[in-house]
């Protein structure tokens, strides 16, 4: 098969849930002998080389970037706010560049599969449909809008919620425009399917979670700091920023009262100045920006954080950490869309109380640390092998082409 991917962004480096969820799929269709080709928008704020993409990986798959500003701007925001129906977020990825680009790959070949990398690209469809046959698939990484409405109900301050409330509100009005204007939709979690079912959704459905490429990410439990506690995450997403500022505030202060010895490794991209500075007050944590190997620094540490208390989807930094065979306590928001079972393969907490007792047993209790995290391995191995998952995806492709 031909496949194309359209993306609002260049995967690489695969760093963040959506770069992880393209790329892993693209090495999935590739390593079964289909032709895979990413058409990406090559943003101001991720933008990559495309020459600086490994061999390894631009040999197996056509990875073409098309340069699209898509800076975030109050003059901008503002005037899409007053003369503008669509949110911000979707109106930021509108580019004649691309459009130009997409026509003219659309029409110097024959693809069998069109798949968006999320909503946005969906303002492309017109465009798919007048300059080609291929099936489009709407591959949903989350459901976007109630990121932002979670968000805004944690918001204290009543002009930002406001204006969060309206964006959730364009998100959903298009999504709801958008239904069924696609060939088959596929999202990334049960629960995610169930939701467009429930907006409206009568095409195909195939349910396909982000794999793991578990060769790659090998656990190894001889080089953790036990006891330590770590987060990993982009820093500049709102939902992290919130989740931290939580777990500091309302929960880090006890555990370091209890285990005055026992350090928080912070690590993430584009921190803002204001969560260094926050963090800086608070004691026993060492904040370490963005690593060079991820892989390293997780396997480095003991227990992993995931204090969500907004966001969609899947978090891909869950399974690739539980592949690592780590210990994780995270809030139910933050293992959503992935079939976990609390005290077994994951600690579940979602107040300050339950947080600081799951963290405290853990400290103490090595010999419960240990078996939570070998699960995780094998939860993994046996539910995100990413062959196998691309290879599910790729035969419900074909039964859908006329």
């Amino acid at each position: 098969m031909n496949i194309l991917q359209l993306t609002n962004k260049v995967p690489y480096p695969p760093i963040d849930g959506g770069a992880i969820a393209t790329i892993n799929l693209s090495k999935g269709f590739a390593e079964q002998g289909h032709q895979v080709t990413i058409l990406a928008m090559n943003t101001t704020k991720h933008y990559c080389e495309i020459s600086s993409i490994p061999t390894e990986i631009t040999s197996k798959i056509n990875i073409i970037g098309v340069d699209v500003k898509a800076k975030i701007t109050r003059t901008a925001a503002l005037n899409n706010l007053f003369f503008s129906k669509l949110p911000y977020n979707a109106q930021r990825f509108l580019s004649s560049n691309y459009k130009e680009a997409l026509i003219k790959l659309l029409t110097e070949n024959k693809f069998d599969v069109i798949q968006l990398e999320g909503l946005y690209l969906g303002l492309y469809i017109p465009v798919i449909r007048q300059y080609s046959n291929a099936i489009i698939s709407m591959r949903a990484h989350n459901i976007e809008h109630e990121i932002w409405h979670r968000t805004a109900v944690q918001e204290k301050n009543p002009l930002k919620k406001g204006y969060l409330k309206n964006l959730s509100k364009r998100i959903k009005n298009l999504k709801l425009s958008l239904i069924n204007q696609y060939d088959v939709l596929v999202p990334i979690t049960t629960r995610d399917a169930r939701r467009f079912s429930f907006f409206g959704n009568k095409m195909p459905i195939h349910v396909s979670p982000t794999g793991i490429n578990t060769n790659e990410l090998i656990s190894d439990r001889t080089k953790i700091e036990y006891p330590s506690v770590f987060h990993l995450g982009a820093l500049d997403w709102a939902p992290n920023q919130e989740g931290l500022i939580w777990f500091l505030k309302d929960v880090w202060g006890d555990i370091s009262k209890k285990h005055p010895t026992v350090k928080f490794y912070l690590a993430g991209r584009n921190a803002p100045a204001w969560l260094k500075q926050t963090v800086k007050s608070y004691e026993n944590i060492e904040f370490l920006g963005e690593v060079d190997d991820a892989c390293k620094f997780m396997n480095s540490g003991a227990i992993m954080i995931v204090p969500l208390l907004s966001g969609s989807g899947m978090r891909i930094k869950i399974i690739e950490g539980m592949a690592l065979g780590k210990t994780i306590v995270s809030t139910a928001i933050g293992t959503e869309g992935i079939s976990t079972t609390n005290n077994e393969n994951i600690l579940i907490a979602n107040n300050a109380g339950d947080f600081i007792n799951q963290i405290d047993t853990l400290l103490k209790d090595k010999k419960f640390f240990d078996e939570i995290g070998i699960n995780a391995v094998n939860f993994v191995k046996e539910n995100f092998d990413n062959l196998a998952i691309s290879k599910d995806l790729i035969d419900f492709y074909k039964s859908n082409i006329k």
